[in-house]
């Protein structure tokens, strides 16, 4: 394609990005020069990855016309109705050139295996990828190692080992690194894993997963044991009670989401090449199962540009998904593989995964609530019609390419030719769905309206859902005020201003039943070669029969896997609960089912000194002559987040107290909160903030059943004037909250805005900076 051409292409058909996706696309994928400034326009890097790409077409036929192509591929992605994985956007046209997002790698039962694939994950990691790894070919720990006459450490010491060398690098200077680790049920070590990420900070540049059999399945069902099998002999090492084992993973994933499972048996039936190999591991957010050595390349069409009259315009989408599907088959070939053996795997088997986002947004434009029957059987024709035309396009390639190498040893051997093993990937769209402004994969959309403070004014603008801005403005019942209370909300649910048939349409994730998820999930995977990526969200009220029901649901309708999150299970949630918003919510129910006492002129009370892994904390609880009122906390300097977090903590403990909450109640809530810094202090260890605040309130009620003995047992209580006096002598509280909390904290480090979770992430809806829990 000419020059001249070229800008005629891009100056009739630039993109329409939102102000997010702008910010997205500077930090992350437009070319820099040395000094960091941005020497590309949007534009251009969709010209250059379309330009890159087509070049695939001269390896099959030297006169091909890639000038077309290139317009065809420009236009798909300029347009924002379909985009590639992130490494394709950042690296295509680049020196690096490497396309993939996800890789498997194998792990075997020795040295030179495991530090063979340790390296090779530091290379993946370095080009952009993630990895996923099966550890359950390592024997279990104490067993014996006959070169050394010693006894092995186990799969998870290992697990430590890969974590480590993760923190160490920054994945092609744009993207950390991530990692999914599983092991199998039947492993003696299972146990182990299960609970390894008991702690916030264990492993946390790790997703976990158990890989789930159908012999485990089966025993639970019938309330029996299960046979554990030591890796290293393939003998059995055991029984452990099916039902037993499956209650801690639920206990686990309760508790903080993790770990994961899969069913491994399933992936394995689905398997399109099984004399090539056994599926044993998954890609970082479990959408993708591959075989060892092998890699994937993702894409995904925006489904909220395909409405036309109030239906889904199918021939275009028909037309998008042949696109989308050339495209990938030529990522394949123009990929600069970082490890040989993936190349010769990857190009042996040619899978691809083509899936979606925009779910909400179509559903939204079609008056269909999330959740409903009608948004289940649409999801089925949907990924039914993708799936299908995404096969009629891999057969229509096979035509003038030739299958995929392995297609005679697959499960495909006696039908029509195909181009590549698999077609289709439900993947998270995290940053690209930002690029895109599309709601995430198939999720439901998080919230209708954002208040967002601007720098430079302190002044607080709203941030609204287009599409219900629009309808709010057209049915007249927009105001500021209503907004405001959407924020507070998080929902448009219980809102009388707003009308029923419209409250029905705009469903946010709160307003999901776990099983709702769950459904929704089985919809899109019965016609997925791959899986889906989806978190079933629950309310932090859930119980932990809920999540079992939730697991043995997805077992039942077909689901390839599952991950949970119970809401404030994680301490960058429960910090997050503390914040405006929530703190807005949960201050309104207390309002309106107890009108809360008014707060005397004066009170009286004590100051306690807790010494917490962020640093001093002062807690001042006061009272008056029904009890304690109200409790104050300072921490680190003010304005800091940990302060401020620690404020709206104290001001709804003080709420509560006023309300007639009883004390012990708030203390059972707080005590024994982890975070990641914990720290031992007088009397014992102090776990979080929070639970300094619980042993505070602790301590004043012990002081007001026996004040004698307490005078003895407590000796951090100071008068209130004196730790003034302290801290105005010191220049104000110190803190080492910027060292030790930063793990935590609810902020995106790049740009300050909340973070959220979402597929297996913690993601920042604003600059696209994600991380594995």
């Amino acid at each position: 394609m000419t020059k001249n051409t070229k800008e005629e292409l891009i100056s009739k058909n630039g993109a329409k990005l939102e102000k997010n996706a702008l910010t997205v696309l500077q930090r992350r994928y437009l070319r820099k020069d040395e000094k960091g400034n941005v020497t590309e326009k949007p534009e251009e890097l969709f010209y250059r990855v379309a330009e890159n790409i087509a070049q695939a077409d001269k390896i099959y036929d030297k006169d091909a016309d890639t000038e077309n192509l290139i317009k065809e591929f420009y236009l798909s992605m300029s347009s924002l109705d379909f985009l590639p994985n992130s490494p394709t956007l950042m690296n295509a046209g680049r020196q690096l050139q490497q396309l993939s997002a996800c890789f498997v790698l194998p792990i075997e039962d020795s040295m030179d295996s495991i530090f063979e694939t340790l390296k090779n994950t530091a290379l993946i990691h370095k080009s952009g990828g993630g990895t996923g790894f099966s550890f359950s070919q390592l024997r279990p720990k104490m067993d014996s190692v006959q070169t050394t006459s010693g006894v092995s450490s186990g799969p998870v010491s290992f697990m430590q080992v890969f974590n480590a060398a993760t923190e160490a690098i920054k994945q092609g200077g744009t993207r950390r690194g991530a990692n999914m680790g599983i092991l199998r049920i039947d492993h003696p070590d299972i146990l182990d894993f299960i609970i390894c990420k008991d702690k916030n900070d264990s492993l946390n540049n790790f997703n976990i997963s158990v890989a789930i059999t159908k012999e485990f399945m089966d025993a639970l069902e019938d309330d029996e044991d299960y046979n554990l099998y030591n890796p290293r002999t393939k003998e059995t090492a055991g029984k452990l009670n099916a039902k037993e084992v499956f209650n801690k993973i639920v206990e686990q994933a309760w508790k903080n989401g993790e770990p994961g499972i899969v069913f491994i048996d399933r992936m394995n039936d689905a398997n399109p090449t099984p004399k090539a190999g056994t599926i044993e591991s998954t890609n970082p957010c479990g959408e993708q199962p591959l075989l060892p050595y092998e890699s994937c390349n993702l894409g995904s069409i925006n489904l909220g540009h395909f409405i036309k009259d109030g239906d889904v315009d199918w021939e275009k989408f028909e037309k998008t998904i042949r696109t989308a599907v050339h495209f990938l088959d030529n990522v394949i070939d123009m990929n600069n593989y970082p490890v040989q053996k993936i190349g010769e795997t990857t190009r042996s088997n040619r899978k691809i995964g083509l899936g979606i986002m925009g779910w909400a947004d179509m559903l939204m434009f079609l008056g269909i609530p999330y959740g409903s029957h009608d948004s289940l059987m649409l999801a089925e024709k949907i990924m039914n019609f993708v799936q299908s035309k995404s096969h009629e396009a891999s057969e229509e390639l096979a035509l003038k390419r030739g299958a995929f190498p392995n297609f005679k040893q697959s499960i495909y051997a006696k039908g029509n030719p195909v181009r590549n093993a698999t077609t289709t990937t439900i993947a998270p769209t995290g940053t690209i769905g930002i690029i895109a402004s599309a709601s995430g994969g198939v999720e439901p959309i998080f919230a209708l309206v954002y208040k967002r403070a601007q720098c430079l004014d302190n002044e607080e603008m709203y941030e609204v859902n287009p599409y219900f801005e629009k309808i709010a403005k057209e049915n007249g019942f927009y105001s500021n005020e209503l907004m405001d209370k959407i924020v507070e909300k998080g929902t448009v649910r219980g809102i009388k201003e707003i009308p029923e048939k419209i409250k029905k349409i705009f469903v946010t994730a709160q307003d999901i039943t776990p099983e709702d998820h769950i459904r929704m999930q089985a919809a899109f995977q019965k016609f997925t070669d791959n899986a889906v990526s989806k978190t079933v969200n629950f309310p932090n009220s859930a119980t932990k029969e809920d999540v079992k029901k939730v697991y043995i649901l997805s077992y039942k309708m077909g689901c390839k896997g599952v991950t949970v999150y119970r809401d404030g299970s994680r301490d960058v949630q429960v910090l997050n609960l503390a914040g405006k918003k929530e703190s807005a919510v949960i201050a309104e129910t207390l309002q309106e089912e107890k009108k809360p006492r008014t707060r005397p002129r004066k009170t009286s009370g004590f100051t306690f000194l807790m010494h917490t892994g962020c640093g001093k904390m002062y807690v001042t609880i006061n009272e008056d002559e029904r009890g304690a009122c109200e409790v104050f906390t300072q921490l680190g300097k003010s304005g800091g987040c940990t302060s401020s977090q620690s404020e709206a903590v104290a001001r709804l403990i003080s709420l509560a107290l006023r309300s007639g909450i009883d004390q012990q109640e708030v203390i059972n809530q707080l005590k024994g909160i982890r975070c990641p810094s914990p720290t031992l202090a007088e009397g014992g260890a102090i776990l979080s903030c929070a639970d300094a605040v619980a042993k505070a309130l602790e301590s004043y009620a012990k002081e007001k059943a026996a004040p004698a003995l307490f005078a003895q047992e407590i000796s951090h209580s100071e008068p209130y004037a004196e730790i003034s006096q302290k801290a105005a002598a010191s220049g104000g509280y110190s803190s080492n909250a910027s060292n030790n909390f930063s793990g935590s904290c609810p902020q995106c480090p790049e740009c300050g805005e909340m973070l959220t979770f979402a597929e297996g992430c913690v993601i920042c809806r604003d600059c696209g900076y994600s991380k594995c829990w």
